[in-house]
């Protein structure tokens, strides 16, 4: 039966492929869609059935489809390229963190560090795809279906393991692979890792994602896809039937991920859409939730303590920070933010995040910004931190000047890097392939847009000024 997640993939490399090379480019989203969101169960489920040997060919997919579409794109250039100041921030970002491979700063050899720039630094190469498409080339809604389907299909998988009392990954050889992958030994109480339970007994579902957290995060991308699918010109939001079964398959992924990070972003998301949009309703319904919540939080500290009460026990340890998960976490970042301190030019690539966790000297490994501080030091950091935000603040700028397929990008981009800030403090999101492509190609496709927008604008003004002088 397991199988058929790497029929899956598979199939989805080929059709995505034949698409691409009969002349639809945008053809390689089917494959970062329904091809990236399962890597890591096809990869477990490939070692397990022992085909070993194709492991190195499997994990090559998405950088062949990469490089494929970055040179095709490159190739059928025909007008200048005005560069953004987000374009010239992420080259150098690129640039400075190559550096980082090809010195020898660290400890780590060139093969460690090569492998920590790829995780840390690939997505540069992502955002240049989308960064030379053009919206017209893209079946924006399609996509966006394809997307929602794929949220509708995980909920129906974690149901079943709901349903089984049984994580999927018990089954796919997850442990194994780990180990033999990046030495990562079996913990928790489920033989998997500590991240698929939470205190309080609570198993954490991460369907056919990687861990619980990609499988929140990933659905931080769906809601934000939904919110850009069924919202109109107008700011007005019209749900079929579909829709409504995505917004269910959402609310119930959230839950049974039981990230708090991510959950608590889910309604931080909702919360900024309707401001964005003028939803006074998910406004005020957001502001009477979150006051229940406050005098719901108040009732618990003010009650008699029941150890018996796991939910109890779970919101009042998070909030204090006693529970093992927290001051996990707040252990990590101080450790991270000493090392940024004592090195702030980084202690070299895979000193820190997934490639330093499997080489026993991971520092500061649960926060994607100490991360790349750790590594790259305090200027790669900084580029990092204010390309984020940049993305965010012209998402915000642009989102009233645009129309159409144009204003649905630049909502999914913004709701996507609002919804993924307080993840990202908790977990290195740029290792899960799916969420980093995904964001990363959106993010070019949009500063692709603002950046054409621009350049018409200034040639416009040119030309009056011109005729203004004659």
């Amino acid at each position: 039966m397991m199988i058929i997640f790497p029929i899956i993939y598979i199939f989805a490399f080929v059709l995505a492929l034949s698409d691409v090379v009969n002349g639809k480019k945008d053809g390689f989203l089917i494959f970062l869609i329904f091809g990236l969101s399962i890597y890591t169960t096809v990869l477990s489920i490939t070692f397990m059935l022992g085909f070993k040997s194709m492991i190195v060919y499997l994990q090559s997919f998405k950088e062949i489809f990469i490089v494929l579409i970055l040179g095709m794109s490159i190739w059928n250039l025909k007008t200048k390229i005005k560069l953004h100041v987000i374009d010239y921030l992420i080259l150098a970002f690129f640039g400075y963190t190559l550096l980082y491979v090809l010195l020898p700063i660290g400890e780590q050899g060139f093969i460690p560090r090569f492998l920590a720039f790829k995780t840390l630094s690939f997505f540069v190469l992502v955002y240049a795809c989308g960064r030379l498409f053009k919206p017209k080339e893209i079946y924006l809604s399609k996509y966006f279906h394809y997307i929602l389907l794929l949220s509708i299909a995980a909920a129906v998988v974690m149901l079943t393991e709901i349903i089984g009392n049984q994580h999927l990954q018990a089954s796919t050889g997850y442990a194994d692979y780990n180990f033999y992958l990046f030495n990562f030994e079996p913990s928790g109480n489920y033989g998997l890792t500590w991240t698929f339970e939470s205190e309080g007994g609570y198993k954490r579902f991460a369907s056919f994602f990687a861990n619980p957290l990609e499988f929140a995060s990933a659905t931080i991308v769906a809601i934000s896809v939904l919110a850009a699918l069924y919202t109109n010109d107008k700011y007005k939001i019209k749900l079929d039937s579909f829709g409504y079964i995505s917004l269910s398959a959402t609310l119930a992924c959230i839950i049974f991920a039981f990230s708090r990070s991510a959950f608590i972003s889910y309604f931080i998301l909702l919360y900024v859409y309707s401001l964005i949009t003028k939803r006074k309703l998910i406004t005020n319904t957001i502001h009477i939730c979150g006051v229940i919540v406050v005098l719901y939080i108040i009732y618990l500290f003010t009650k008699e303590q029941d150890q018996n009460d796991g939910i109890q026990m779970v919101i009042i340890n998070t909030l204090n920070f006693s529970n093992p998960s927290s001051v996990g976490h707040l252990v990590e970042w101080i450790q991270g933010a000493l090392a940024i301190i004592a090195n702030p030019l980084g202690l070299g690539l895979g000193s820190s995040g997934r490639i330093g966790g499997s080489l026993g000297e991971n520092i500061g490994g649960e926060n994607q910004f100490i991360i790349i501080g750790v590594q790259a030091g305090v200027i790669a950091l900084l580029l990092y931190l204010i390309i984020y935000i940049l993305l965010i603040k012209n998402g915000l700028k642009w989102f009233y000047r645009l129309n159409g397929k144009e204003k649905k990008i630049c909502l999914v981009i913004t709701l996507i890097k609002v919804g993924l800030i307080i993840p990202a403090l908790t977990s290195e999101t740029e290792s899960s392939s799916y969420i980093s492509y995904l964001t990363w190609f959106f993010s070019g496709l949009f500063v692709s847009i603002i950046s054409t927008k621009v350049a018409v604008s200034e040639s416009k003004s040119n030309i009056i000024d011109g005729e203004h002088f004659q």
